[in-house]
């Protein structure tokens, strides 16, 4: 049986192949070694998530392991309000919203929905000011999309398809040969 994919992989490798395959690699290196403000902010952001911190309500679930097995997807979830039945992905700051922020929380749902919880909402919160945009749900489109996606994650050859690309250079790994 193939791996599972992690669900935080699906934004990594939408943003850029080469990005997720660094981001495998240094996987089990101190993370002070690559990671720069960004990604230290949004690590902080998510130790409340972690903690279960965020809070005391018995209405949120916070950080809860989920599994998607018709995806063979795995990870953590955010928030998940049982009185509204939203799903909510939080991130440091948004100023567009990405087609693998959508995709995450995509993951996140099938995988709540598989556990037998009902998602009716899906929003993706920016910390850094307070903003909160709804996604649609998935339409068949756009499930398609996303199933090509994973599709493409599981057969994409590293040494093959990476590539320079612009997005790369502005990443974390930009100051890395490859």
């Amino acid at each position: 049986m193939e791996s599972y994919i992690q669900i935080s992989k699906i934004n990594d490798f939408l943003y850029s192949p080469k990005s997720l395959y660094l981001h495998s690699v240094y996987e089990g290196f101190d993370q002070s070694a690559y990671h720069e403000t960004p990604q230290k902010a949004g690590k902080i952001n998510h130790e409340a998530i972690e903690s279960g911190k965020y809070s005391t309500a018995k209405r949120y679930l916070q950080g809860l392991a989920v599994y998607s097995e018709k995806y063979n997807l795995g990870g953590k979830i955010d928030i998940y309000d049982m009185e509204t039945k939203s799903l909510i992905e939080r991130k440091t700051r948004v100023k567009k919203i990405h087609q693998g922020y959508r995709f995450q929380l995509y993951a996140q749902m099938f995988a709540l929905r598989e556990a037998g919880y009902v998602v009716e909402k899906l929003y993706i919160h920016s910390l850094e000011d307070n903003k909160r945009y709804s996604i649609p749900l998935p339409a068949e489109k756009e499930i398609k999309q996303f199933q090509t996606t994973l599709r493409k994650m599981r057969s994409c050859d590293p040494m093959k398809e990476i590539r320079k690309n612009d997005l790369c250079e502005i990443s974390i790994y930009r100051h890395l040969s490859f």
